[in-house]
C-alpha cells in the first residue's frame, strides 16, 4: 500500500488500495478494499480487482488498458459525495505508464467502478503514456460541489489541436467532474519545456482556499511544481493554455515544489525542495500574494516539506515542517531521523521547537514526503524506526508528539 487510505466517516469504512503478485510474481493486481476501521475485516463485496480501459493508441491499438504491473497508486486517496477515488502514476518513469483516475462507490453489499480516466491515452514519442498523477503523495483536492483537482507530470500535450488527437494533457492541472470529465484545464505556457527537462508540473498538489468574499476571484487554487513557482488561480475559471490565464504570474518559491501548500488566516505556507519555510500573505481583494515572504532560517533539503497547520480557529497558530532529508533510499544522501519543526503561525521566523533539540524527542528514521498529521492534540509523525531501509521485513514507527504535562 503506498497511497495515503481515505476515511468516510459517516459508515465507519476505510478505503485502501494494494497491490499484489502471485508467488511466480507473473501477475500483477491492484484492488480497492473498503475495511471496517471497528475490526478490521474486509466488508462484503470487497476487495475488487481494479480495472479500466480508456480510448487512444498509447498502447498501439484502439484502446490503452490499466496495467497493474506498471501503475503506481502513489497519490492519497479522496472520499467524495459517496465515492473514492484513485489516481496513478508511474514507478520511477518506467514505460509505459499512464495517468489513470478511477472512481468507485460501495453500496453497503459491494462495491462498484463509478468512472474511469486516462490523462493521456495517445503515444508519446519516446515515452509511451504518460502524464502520471502522483502530486508527490498528495490526494486529489475537491471542491463542494464534488469537482476534483488534479496535476499531472510529464506527457504530451495537444489539446489545442484543431483534429484528433487532442485529449492528451501532460503537465496540466485539470478540473474533473465528479464523472471524471475534464470541464477546465490549465497548462503552463513552458509544458513542453517542462516535458523534454523532467520538470513535471504534477510534482506537486493544489490546494483549495477558503472562500474571498470581498474579491472579484472568490475562489482560489494554489499549485506548482518541479520548476518551483505558485500559481495562483482562479478555479472557477482555470483559462486553458498559458501563464496568462493566472490570476498573478507565476513566483518563485526558492526550489523545485514536491509540496501541496497549507493556507491559514490569509497566509500559505510551503517549503520547497532546498529552501525556506516561507509564508506569504495574501491580499483578499485582489486574491494575489505578497511574493516576498516571511520564512524560517531552516533550509529543507530534497523533498522540502509539506506543512501542517494546527491552531485554535483563528487563534494560536502553528506551522508543522517535517526534515526529511535523510530518507535512507535510492538518491538519499544518508540514512537519518526525521526532524519535526514548529513555528509561530504568525511569523515564521520564530521556530518554537523542534525534535532534534533534545535527545529524548528524535524521531525514527525519515520516509520521503511524509507529512506530519495534527490531531487529538498531537502531531503524528510516520518513520522507518530504526530500520536503515534495507531490513526486510521493513519495521516502521509512528512517533508522537505533545505538550508534556
Amino acid at each position: 500500500m503506498t497511497g495515503t487510505p481515505v476515511i468516510d466517516p459517516g459508515t465507519g469504512i476505510i478505503y485502501v488500495v494494494s497491490k499484489s503478485t502471485n508467488a511466480a510474481q507473473t501477475s500483477f493486481y491492484q484492488r480497492v478494499h473498503a475495511i471496517d476501521l471497528l475490526t478490521g475485516n474486509e466488508k462484503a463485496g470487497s476487495p475488487m480487482l481494479i480495472s479500466g480501459t480508456a480510448a487512444g493508441d498509447g498502447d498501439g491499438a484502439a484502446t490503452v488498458t490499466f496495467n497493474a504491473k506498471m501503475e503506481n497508486q502513489r497519490p492519497g486517496l479522496a472520499f467524495v459525495n459517496g465515492n473514492v477515488y484513485i489516481a496513478f502514476g508511474s514507478h520511477e518513469d518506467k514505460t509505459p505508464f499512464y495517468g489513470w483516475m478511477m472512481g468507485y462507490h460501495y453500496n453497503g453489499t459491494a462495491l462498484s467502478q463509478t468512472a474511469v480516466f486516462n490523462a493521456a491515452p495517445n503515444k508519446n514519442p519516446g515515452l509511451s503514456g504518460g502524464a502520471g498523477i502522483w502530486m508527490s503523495g498528495g490526494a486529489p483536492a475537491a471542491d463542494s460541489s464534488g469537482n476534483l483537482y488534479v496535476l499531472t507530470g510529464n506527457g504530451i500535450f495537444d489539446v489545442t489541436n484543431s483534429s484528433p488527437p487532442n485529449d492528451d494533457y501532460g503537465d496540466s492541472l485539470l478540473k474533473l467532474t465528479p464523472a471524471l470529465t475534464v470541464s477546465q484545464y490549465l497548462t503552463p505556457t513552458d509544458q513542453a519545456s517542462n516535458n523534454i527537462n523532467d520538470y513535471d508540473f504534477g510534482a506537486g498538489g493544489a490546494a483549495l482556499l477558503a472562500d474571498l468574499p470581498l474579491s472579484l476571484h472568490p475562489h482560489v487554487l494554489i499549485c506548482g511544481g518541479k520548476d518551483g513557482t505558485i500559481y495562483v488561480v482562479d478555479r472557477d475559471n482555470l483559462g486553458g493554455y498559458g501563464d496568462a490565464h493566472a490570476l498573478q504570474t507565476p513566483f518563485w518559491t526558492g526550489g523545485e515544489i514536491f509540496e501541496t501548500a497549507a493556507f491559514w488566516n490569509n497566509k500559505l505556507y510551503i517549503a520547497s525542495k532546498g529552501a525556506t519555510m516561507t509564508a506569504y500573505a495574501l491580499d483578499t481583494s485582489t486574491s494575489n500574494f505578497n511574493p516576498s515572504g516571511t520564512t524560517s532560517s531552516h533550509i529543507y533539503p530534497m523533498p522540502g516539506s509539506t506543512p501542517s497547520v494546527s491552531a485554535a480557529g483563528t487563534a494560536n497558530g502553528i506551522v508543522w515542517g517535517l526534515d526529511t532529508g535523510n530518507y535512507c533510499t535510492h538518491n538519499s544522501p544518508g540514512c537519518a531521523p526525521a526532524v519535526l519543526y514548529a513555528y509561530d503561525a504568525t511569523n515564521v521566523a520564530t521556530s518554537l521547537w523542534n525534535s532534534a533539540a533534545n535527545a529524548a524527542d528524535k524521531a525514527g528514521n525519515a520516509i520521503k514526503f511524509t507529512v506530519p498529521t495534527v490531531a487529538n492534540g498531537k502531531v503524528y509523525v510516520g518513520t522507518r524506526g530504526s530500520n536503515t531501509g534495507s531490513v526486510t521485513p521493513a519495521v516502521g514507527e509512528l512517533d508522537i508528539y505533545a505538550l508534556k504535562p
